[in-house]
């Protein structure tokens, strides 16, 4: 698993099988966005929600010895420590999201702990992203991937907006060309290098987030 949230993803077996079986994801995270704009409609900062699936959940409270009674629901202390657990990532590590503008890529910053909440079992984390500078929020393009494939994003949570007179719109990805895409990737590689030399795939399975803005 190449992304380094906490000691404990780089504990977790990287799940490798070969063949087109391998595309199919171990992780699965409802994600939501909040962008925040100015009175220029320049997009500021972005804050993004990952609501993790009850498995996924359930492996985190194992292996941080929390919800020891196992009711899905945590103490104030087990809370407390299960905050910004997520975000300690490597400094090479994009967060699995990706913001461009007419497709030049934005750099994000490092992320900010904004909320750890647990419902229904399932743990739901939320944290910012600053620009370095604004960027115009028109013709901008967000996705949510990780290029493994490995975890699975789906913008299921919505795109939300602070300031601005912007609006989004979510185009799910084209599923028959992302799996063709794996088996000719597949095929093309020699089989003792399909598993270390995987492709990185995730973005054609991953929802292309939109802006439009009025004109000025």
């Amino acid at each position: 698993m190449k992304r380094a949230f906490s000691a404990l993803f780089t504990a977790l077996p990287f799940a490798c099988i070969t063949g087109l079986a391998q595309a199919h994801p171990h992780v699965f995270v409802d994600t939501g966005f909040i962008l925040h704009l100015d009175e220029a409609n320049q997009i500021t900062g972005i804050e993004v929600t990952w609501a993790y699936d009850d498995f996924y959940s359930l492996l985190i409270f194992e292996d941080m010895l929390l919800d020891s009674d196992f009711d899905g629901a945590l103490t104030d202390a087990e809370l407390n420590q299960l905050q910004g657990f997520d975000l300690n990532w490597d400094e090479d590590f994009l967060g699995d999201v990706y913001l461009s503008d007419q497709e030049t890529p934005i750099a994000l910053g490092r992320p900010e702990h904004r909320a750890t909440v647990v419902k229904d079992g399932r743990i739901a984390t939320r944290h910012y992203r600053a620009l370095s500078a604004p960027m115009p929020a028109a013709n901008a393009k967000l996705q949510a991937y990780d290029p493994t494939y490995y975890t699975a994003y789906t913008t299921s949570l919505g795109v939300k907006f602070v300031g601005g007179s912007c609006a989004a719109s979510v185009t799910p990805p084209n599923l028959d060309q992302a799996y063709t895409l794996v088996e000719e990737l597949l095929y093309s590689l020699p089989t003792d290098q399909a598993e270390e030399a995987y492709p990185e795939v995730g973005q054609s399975f991953a929802d292309t987030i939109k802006i439009t803005c009025p004109a000025t």
